[in-house]
């Protein structure tokens, strides 16, 4: 995990000015919910009690506000949009001071109203300007960072709130009001941090509430590919917004009413979401992982069907609040909320990584918005779910929580199905590093879309896997036939992708189909691995490139990217001392290098050129190795 952005001009600011705008309104909408409990002495913290029309009225706001965000972002350059987002939260805010002296609970839903439409603004803005300061090997590191920091705003916020609601008559209302005001007028300072961007092109459109939304809308309907991941947010948000809603009555039936343990548990939820987050740009390295979309949900729902796996303790033996029983039941619940929050967040990040990666940049403003509005959906979808969910039996909470983990698991069943090779290229990064200590550098190098060639030296038959795991893009490659028809591996080589390729005096057109295969991957605008060698090193140094790389360029001119791969030689997997694989196992958790170099142009892209370069490249990695430095800078 990138640490080193959090100190970073380009991205703390902006990471604040989230954090602070969702901790307001944290703050803000708990400070409703105990004024409207209070006047009409309803029960707190109970689904049944919450004030819907007022959520509806935010799903409306939002939705109607996200459009009029991405236009901005797209026209104008979007430090303005996310000051104009603080200034309408600043409004908020000060909406709230007489509402909250005057008791008002109409006063202070209108003020909520407002910090939604600020939050509206901030979303799609905050999401698209994170591209343009951040490398793009930085880009999930930023999401999993701001995830983090919303998910943990939202548990700070309820918690400032419900402290100051215990405060004596006029101290409560002005520590809030001191509170909201204040914290809103430090998030617009911090907006005065973000780095500037400036709209790369130029666009006159004006906003209008239906013809934006159209238009927006109309732009995702043409991007097919940007569908998925849309509405996989907007699960995403309706999972978040049912486990939460439904945590009051399993936290009664299970532990108690007890409000102070239902805080810890619903802290524990959050904290899980932020672990997931953070964990999710560790086991991704920098790279878009689709493969822990997959992994996430089926996390998910597996917490879920843990929490709803939990039975209450019968009438006459419930324990008593403080006791060991008590706080064991309590962990329990806690670990479930956490497993379930760490698989919504490994299933969250990679989404928003893959919008900013396929949204076209003068269009990527635009495209947040939609999406946002379609996740807006979310609220009466949440609304229509708990209406089915019967909450008012005690294991109503039990069923909801089912009803959720079978869907989870039946979409993670179905997407594993229908797309196995990013779990499994997950599968392989995680074994590649648990094998080797690996370091790379340059992986930026690889283009963001598009088709290229991946050129590497040839040492063992781990290299494929090494490469596949260091890259930021799944790779195709080609293998030896013999190999590619194992019967114990043929079916994992199917799934991956492999292109095999034979000499033609064993399979007479064998080379033309595998050629017509990687010209096929090419022109899909996919990225496919050679190793132009054909064979594996027999002493540790490069051996001279076949004219394979060049047939493939004259038939389909592609960026070249070089790399240079070390550590390898020695393995059981290479011919160092013995034919590989026939030799025991001696080395573990061998330090290994892998520098990518830049790119080449199709018109540059000769195979004696992209030899010279490889063999730098490779001594650039040796060169790493032999002097046993602690780390290759990443990127």
């Amino acid at each position: 995990m990138s640490s080193c952005l959090l100190l970073s001009r380009r991205f703390t600011p902006l990471l604040f000015t989230q954090i602070l705008a969702v901790f307001n309104a944290a703050q803000l909408a708990v400070s409703l919910c105990l004024l409207g409990w209070d006047k009409t002495a309803s029960p707190h913290w109970q689904v049944e009690t919450l004030p819907w029309p007022v959520l509806i009225g935010l799903a409306l706001v939002v939705f109607a506000v996200s459009s009029w965000s991405g236009l901005l972002g797209d026209r104008l350059d979007m430090r303005r949009p996310i000051r104009r987002a603080k200034l309408v939260e600043l409004l908020a805010m000060l909406v709230a001071v007489p509402a909250l002296m005057s008791e008002s609970v109409v006063g202070l839903a209108a003020a909520l109203s407002f910090a939604a439409a600020g939050l509206a603004i901030l979303g799609p803005v905050r999401a698209a300007i994170l591209p343009r300061h951040l490398a793009p090997t930085e880009w999930l590191h930023g999401n999993a960072w701001l995830l983090t920091g919303t998910f943990l705003a939202l548990p700070g916020g309820a918690a400032s709130a419900a402290v100051l609601w215990q405060l004596p008559g006029a101290w409560r209302i002005l520590g809030l009001c001191l509170a909201l005001v204040g914290i809103a007028l430090a998030g617009l300072v911090t907006s005065f941090k973000v780095p500037s961007a400036a709209p790369r092109h130029r666009l006159v459109e004006k906003w209008h509430p239906w013809r934006s939304s159209r238009d927006a809308w109309r732009h995702v309907l043409r991007e097919k590919h940007l569908r998925p991941a849309m509405l996989g947010l907007m699960l995403f948000w309706f999972f978040m917004l049912c486990v939460i809603s439904l945590l009051p009555a399993l936290a009664s039936n299970l532990v108690g009413p007890q409000s102070g343990t239902l805080y810890l548990l619903f802290t524990g939820g959050m904290v899980g979401v932020a672990v997931g987050a953070l964990l999710c740009a560790v086991l991704s390295a920098g790279r878009l992982e689709t493969g822990l979309v997959t992994l996430g949900v089926l996390v998910a729902g597996l917490g879920c069907l843990f929490l709803a796996s939990l039975e209450a303790p019968a009438t006459s033996d419930v324990p008593a609040p403080g006791s060991a029983r008590y706080w064991l039941h309590v962990v329990w619940v806690g670990c479930g909320l956490m497993i379930t929050g760490m698989g919504a967040a490994l299933f969250a990040v990679p989404l928003y990584t893959l919008l900013q990666t396929v949204s076209r940049e003068e269009w990527r403003a635009r495209t947040l918005g939609a999406t946002q509005m379609v996740c807006a959906v979310s609220i009466p979808l949440w609304g229509g779910y708990l209406a089915l969910v019967p909450l008012d039996v005690q294991a109503g909470a039990r069923w909801g929580l089912l009803g959720l983990g079978v869907l989870a698991l039946l979409l993670g069943v179905g997407l594993l199905v229908r797309r196995p090779r990013p779990v499994l290229r997950l599968l392989v990064f995680a074994l590649v590093h648990v094998i080797y200590r690996m370091r790379f550098q340059g992986r930026h190098h690889i283009p963001v879309r598009g088709a290229a060639l991946v050129v590497c030296n040839h040492v063992s038959f781990m290299d494929a896997l090494v490469l596949g795991g260091a890259s930021p893009r799944p790779l195709r490659f080609l293998m030896d036939q013999p190999i590619y028809e194992s019967p114990w591996l043929n079916w994992w080589f199917r799934i991956v992708g492999a292109i095999p390729v034979d000499s033609d005096r064993r399979d007479p057109g064998n080379v033309r189909r595998a050629l017509n295969e990687v010209s096929h991957a090419l022109r899909q605008g996919e990225v496919v691995m050679l190793f132009p060698e054909g064979r594996l090193t027999p002493d540790g140094e490069i051996q001279r490139f076949r004219r394979g790389l060049d047939m493939i360029l004259a038939r389909d001119p592609v960026p070249v990217v070089p790399a240079g791969l070390a550590g390898l030689w020695g393995s059981w997997t290479s011919h160092c001392g013995g034919r590989a694989l026939t030799k025991p196992p001696r080395r573990f958790r061998a330090r290994v290098a892998l520098v990518f170099g830049e790119p080449l142009a199709p018109r540059d892209a000769r195979s004696g050129l992209i030899e010279h370069r490889v063999r730098d490249l490779k001594a650039e990695a040796d060169d790493w190795l032999s002097q046993g430095k602690p780390r290759i800078r990443s990127g």
